[in-house]
């Protein structure tokens, strides 16, 4: 039987970035839709597993090992375990993107304990 969770579902005022773990429905993929304002950043942090990042809207600058890039809609970029990284709203407008994470619960570790 299918796992769903609607909507209507998500925690009362959840109206910017979802966690989701798929651990509770099945699942060894979790992700966060972020919704993010300008200028709103993600610190230096860490995952056991890898991430792939999909952008929908807005302007975001990502930050990887020792590589920085800047991307938009439709673009794609995947962090292999155990790699720094964050990013960064670096548009004018909302950030909408998708942060996949290769694992039933999402394992971070922030480099920096002002960005937890």
């Amino acid at each position: 039987m299918p796992h769903i969770l609607r909507a209507a579902d998500r925690p009362e005022g959840a109206t910017r970035t979802i966690k989701f773990e798929g651990g509770d429905y099945g699942t060894d993929i979790s992700f966060f839709a972020v919704v993010a304002e300008p200028g709103k950043r993600v610190g230096l942090h860490i995952h056991p597993y890898s991430e792939t990042w999909m952008v929908q809207e807005g302007t975001v600058r990502f930050a990887a090992g020792n590589q920085t890039v800047e991307a938009g809609p439709g673009d794609i970029m995947v962090v292999e375990p155990e790699t720094p990284h964050g990013f960064e709203n670096i548009g004018d407008s909302v950030l909408k993107m998708m942060c996949i994470h290769d694992g039933a619960r999402i394992t971070q570790t922030f480099l920096d304990p002002d960005d937890a």
